[in-house]
């Protein structure tokens, strides 16, 4: 089994594969407060600044830059960058002499695109000579791919994903608030070592149109009640997406069902090395469009066919246009969610990683409609 320095060098080199390719002599890789996937792939490190940076030379070691002081020591304790440095806004002096001792002439930022125009000109103030580039697709491309180490991160993922379902299936019944449902999910999760979590819910029957945060609305026999379900685990984010039924479920719950299904089946079907995320997306859309209901997978009702996990929750997106190449060992939630009038909104689906031949669906949770009186039979 790889240990924590080998994917460390693992991932340098990848990088650095890239920036040769892209002709760069320094990367940034920037994280500000709500998206820090990047600095975390180099540091193997959790931050809580508002802003961040891990400046890796083509050759040569990393500099890790945080402008929360707190930062400095759970980065260095990690040991995948050595040397990190509190970034003061105010007083910008070794940010500024760090990069200009680089003496980089070509800089590709990370998350460029991100990045407030205060410290981009900290950055051209270092390297006035420097040619700055946006490098976000080259470090989206490098985390693609999903060593056995990152994997094993993910499988203990899935296992929390499956908890924190049976929490939520344990207490459905009539008279429930929303957010009492979330609550004994985040409690099971949290007790079994989640950093965070990311929870959509909708609870009703065919009016339901969406998810939204949990709110106080009170449980109804018959009600369809949703969820996307989200834990992160030592970094890495792992989606189940489900439907139960409060009580027993109608004719049209369970033909809802049956469409959702097979369009997550007719997802996986195409799933092998070398598909694009516009294939899997078409894939299932077919599944609607050849039952009459087409129109559902417009942006008018849905955003997504699934979207890439990893140190992100919401990677690259699988929806037709996108013709990202998913190689093997990529991984992604297959989830047709969307509003049809036959059970309103519906939530399903699984991630899976691309396998040699196929794929290998990373939970171990049924796919079906469940229904609380066979839960509580």
């Amino acid at each position: 089994m790889t240990n924590d320095l080998q994917e460390r060098d693992l991932r340098h080199r990848r990088v650095r594969e890239g920036m040769a390719e892209a002709g760069l002599d320094l990367l940034l890789a920037f994280g500000p407060g709500w998206r820090r996937e990047n600095v975390r792939y180099l540091a193997d490190a959790r931050v809580g600044g508002s802003a961040a940076f891990v400046a890796l030379p083509a050759t040569g070691d990393p500099v890790a830059y945080s402008t929360r002081r707190q930062d400095i020591p759970e980065i260095t304790a990690r040991g995948w960058v050595t040397d990190a440095r509190f970034l003061d806004p105010a007083e910008p002096a070794g940010f500024v002499t760090g990069l200009r001792d680089s003496g980089a002439r070509r800089v590709g930022i990370a998350h460029y695109e991100l990045l407030p125009s205060m410290l981009l000109n900290l950055v051209r103030e270092a390297l006035p000579g420097a040619e700055i580039v946006s490098a976000t697709a080259m470090l989206d491309n490098a985390r693609l791919v999903k060593s056995e180490w990152e994997l094993a991160r993910m499988r203990r993922s899935a296992k929390v994903c499956a908890a924190g379902w049976r929490a939520f299936v344990d207490v459905l019944e009539p008279g429930l608030p929303e957010y009492r449902i979330v609550a004994a999910v985040e409690a099971e999760i949290k007790r079994l070592g989640a950093e965070d979590n990311f929870m959509l819910i909708a609870s009703g029957k065919d009016e339901v149109r969406g998810m939204t945060p949990p709110s106080a609305r009170l449980l109804e026999t018959g009600d369809m009640v949703r969820t996307e379900l989200t834990p992160q685990m030592d970094g890495y984010w792992l989606q189940i997406c489900r439907s139960a039924v409060v009580g027993r479920a109608s004719d049209a719950q369970k033909r809802s069902f049956d469409l959702f299904n097979e369009a997550v089946e007719a997802g996986m079907a195409v799933v092998k090395p070398g598909i694009t995320a516009h294939e899997v997306a078409v894939a299932q859309n077919d599944v609607f469009r050849h039952h009459g209901y087409g129109e559902y997978c417009t942006s008018q009702y849905t955003r997504v066919r699934g979207h890439g996990h990893g140190l992100h929750l919401d990677e690259t997106p699988i929806i037709e246009g996108n013709h990202t190449v998913l190689p093997e060992n990529a991984v992604f939630i297959i989830h047709p969610n969307t509003y049809t009038p036959i059970a309103g909104y519906h939530v399903l689906g699984d991630p899976v990683r691309v396998t040699a031949d196929g794929c290998e669906v990373l939970l171990e949770t049924e796919r079906k409609l469940f229904e609380t009186n066979e839960v509580n039979a």
